[in-house]
C-alpha cells in the first residue's frame, strides 16, 4: 500500500483540531528509564510505586519551548506533544519580525538554527550570511526575525536548534542534530506560530500560558517602537484574546520589563516572573554569598516582583556528598519569593556530569537517575513552585507521584 503523504499544514490542522483541555495524559516509557538509573534506594522505591498510577496535567509541569528534546521548537506538533505529556503551563518565548508582529522564536537572531531559513530564498535577508568554516575559523550565519516580514516568516518551517560549525556547505551546517537528539519527528520540519496562534492554541488546550519577552538584538527603540511598548504588546494579545490575568506568567531577564508590568499591568504584573541569570552577566555574583545578591532578594519582593526563576544549578549546591539547597534558595524563599526553575533534560546524558545545567553538582552527576534526585531536591527541598522541561513528561510523572499540583 502507498504511504499517504500530507503537507505538514495539513499535518498541523490535524494536530490543531485534535486538542483538548480533556485529552489523556501519556508519559510514555522516559519516567520508566530515568528511575532505573536513580542510586537513590528510597526515592527509587517511590518512584517505582507510580509507575501504573494514572497521570494528570499538572501546572508544575511547564513545557519549555515545546517538548524540544525531540520535536522542532516553538511549532504546533511540539506544542501537541507537550500537550499530551500532560504540561500545565506552555511557553512562547516572544520576538517580533521587521513589521513588529509578534512570533514564538527563543531569540530574536537564531533563526538560521531553528528553521530552515539558510536553504530558502530568504537568506539574502538575514543580517549576516551563511559563511562556511574555513581552517580554524567555525562556519556562521546570523537570521533575525526582524530581517523578515511576517508573511514572510510563516514560508518558513521549523527544524532542531542546531548548528554544525564545522560545515563548509548550508545543508551541512543545518544538519548539526546533537546525537542525542533526535530528527525522526522533525524532519518534515515544524509548524511554526506567531504569538496570536500560541494564545489561540494554548487556550484550546485549557492550561496556563508564559510568555517571555525576549531580549531584541536590534537596537530599541525599533522604527519608533519603544520596549515599554514591546512589552506592552505582548500583554495587549492576551487582553484581546480575553485571556485572564490569572492564567498567563509572563517572564523575562530584564527586570525593567517585569517593572513595567507589574506598574502598567498590575493583574498581570503580579504573576510576572524575573528570570534570574546574573551567575553569567555579573561577575561578583555568587549564589552561595547573599551579600552578591543586588538586588537582594528582599529588594526585589519590595519592588513587587512574586515569582523568581533562576537556573537550576542556582538552587542547589553539595555538602557532604549530598545536593542540598543553596544560600540563593534560602534567602529567595526566606522573602517570600515563589521560584521556578529551567531547564530539566536540556543537558542531554548525564554519564560525565551534565554541564551548564548542573554545575553546581557536577562532583556528584554521573547518571541519567540523577535527574530525578535533583528534582527531587527542587521540589522537596528548595520548593520550587514550577520546572521547565524540554520533556515535559518527565516533570509531570514526577508531579503525579509526589502529588503536587
Amino acid at each position: 500500500m502507498r504511504a499517504l503523504l500530507l503537507p505538514v499544514s495539513l499535518i498541523a490542522m490535524s494536530l490543531y483540531s485534535s486538542v483538548a483541555p480533556a485529552a489523556p495524559v501519556e508519559v510514555g516509557v522516559r519516567p520508566q528509564f530515568l528511575i532505573g538509573q536513580s542510586r537513590n534506594p528510597e526515592l527509587k522505591a517511590r518512584l517505582e510505586a507510580c509507575l501504573d498510577k494514572p497521570q494528570e496535567r499538572k501546572q508544575f509541569s511547564i513545557a519549555h519551548r515545546g517538548a524540544p528534546l525531540q520535536f522542532a521548537e516553538h511549532t504546533v506538533e511540539s506544542y501537541t506533544a507537550a500537550h499530551r505529556m500532560g504540561a500545565g503551563i506552555q511557553e512562547c518565548d516572544v520576538a517580533f519580525t521587521k513589521d513588529r508582529k509578534l512570533v514564538c522564536r527563543h531569540a530574536q537572531n537564531d533563526l538560521h538554527t531553528t528553521t530552515n531559513i539558510l536553504g530558502t530564498a530568504l537568506a539574502a535577508k538575514c543580517t549576516k550570511p551563511f559563511t562556511p568554516a574555513e581552517g580554524d575559523k567555525p562556519a556562521s550565519a546570523e537570521c533575525r526575525t526582524s530581517d523578515i516580514t511576517l508573511a514572510e516568516f510563516k514560508t518558513l518551517t521549523g527544524k532542531m536548534d542546531a548548528a554544525d560549525t564545522k560545515a563548509t556547505t548550508v545543508a551541512g551546517y543545518m544538519n548539526g542534530t546533537a546525537r542525542w537528539r533526535t530528527d525522526l519527528y522533525a524532519a518534515a520540519g515544524g509548524t511554526l506560530m506567531t504569538h496570536a496562534e500560541y494564545i489561540a492554541l494554548v487556550k484550546k488546550m485549557g492550561v496556563k500560558f508564559t510568555p517571555e519577552l525576549k531580549a531584541p538584538s536590534v537596537a530599541m527603540p525599533y522604527d519608533g517602537w519603544t520596549q515599554e511598548q514591546y512589552a506592552q504588546a505582548m500583554i495587549d494579545e492576551y487582553k484581546a484574546a480575553g485571556v485572564p490575568p490569572a492564567d498567563v506568567f509572563p517572564q523575562s531577564f530584564n527586570l525593567a520589563d517585569i517593572l513595567y508590568w507589574i506598574k502598567a499591568e498590575p493583574e498581570f504584573g503580579k504573576q510576572a516572573v524575573f528570570l534570574d541569570d546574573r551567575d553569567e552577566t555579573d561577575k561578583s555574583f555568587d549564589p552561595m554569598n547573599a551579600a552578591t545578591f543586588k538586588p537582594s532578594m528582599k529588594e526585589l519582593k519590595a519592588q513587587g516582583v512574586n515569582y523568581i526563576a533562576p537556573s537550576m544549578p542556582l538552587l542547589v549546591t553539595v555538602e557532604n556528598g549530598k545536593i542540598v539547597p543553596s544560600a540563593y534558595a534560602r534567602e529567595a524563599k526566606a522573602a517570600g519569593l515563589n521560584i521556578i526553575t529551567w531547564s530539566l533534560e536540556r543537558s542531554g546524558p548525564l554519564q560525565k556530569g551534565g554541564g551548564y545545567y548542573y554545575k553546581s553538582v557536577n562532583a556528584v552527576v554521573d547518571n541519567d537517575g540523577m535527574i530525578y534526585e535533583v528534582l527531587d531536591v527542587l521540589a522537596q527541598q528548595v520548593g520550587v513552585v514550577g520546572v521547565f522541561s524540554d520533556w515535559p513528561a518527565t516533570v509531570t510523572f514526577y508531579a503525579n507521584c509526589m502529588n503536587l499540583k
